[in-house]
């Protein structure tokens, strides 16, 4: 994140000033207006005191990255919502000498999002057929070309080692629809 820091000129009633000294909101009948930025604060200050009635000076502040979080990491994030001391719980769950620690403390004040989990199309060996989950948690196979389109052919790294598929062909599977 940039440490280089924008002001501008609002009013108390949420309404940003022009280069005329005049206020408008943020947003009008879905139209944006075009609003005086400065980059030094003392500038700022002393056009909001002799242009405008009432302006006082904001700044503006670059929001800050989420992180990208594993399902197990999210976990301890979300566990600290309850807790009374959340650095110390996660701290309590994670490992200081591997950074997840800052990454998680990160996620906590800043956001996160959550890691896609990878899919693969599993081929059937020795054969052109690949394998598909069956309704009943079943395995079956299919004589169709393995495409993103079938979620049923769609199996994570969890779901090939329940069902014993390590040694099987793997192809990763695109999932654009997320």
């Amino acid at each position: 994140m940039s440490e280089e820091k924008l002001y501008a000129v609002k009013n108390d009633n949420g309404e940003w000033s022009d280069d005329s000294g005049a206020f408008y909101p943020e947003k009008k009948n879905g139209v944006g207006f075009i609003f005086t930025m400065f980059s030094d604060r003392d500038e700022a200050t002393g056009w909001a005191e002799r242009n405008t009635n009432g302006g006082h000076v904001v700044t503006l502040i670059e929001e800050p990255k989420k992180v990208v979080l594993t399902k197990e990491q999210v976990e301890i994030v979300e566990g600290t919502r309850d807790a009374t001391y959340p650095a110390s719980y996660i701290s309590n769950y994670t490992n200081s000498h591997d950074c997840e620690e800052n990454l998680l403390i990160n996620a906590y004040v800043n956001g996160y999002t959550m890691a896609k989990e990878k899919k693969y199309n599993v081929k059937v060996p020795h054969t052109s057929f690949y394998y598909w989950k069956k309704l009943d948690g079943g395995l079956s196979i299919n004589d169709l070309v393995a495409n993103d389109k079938y979620d049923a052919m769609k199996f994570t790294e969890a779901e090939i080692e329940h069902y014993g598929l390590q040694d099987c062909e793997k192809k990763e599977v695109t999932d654009n629809a997320d």
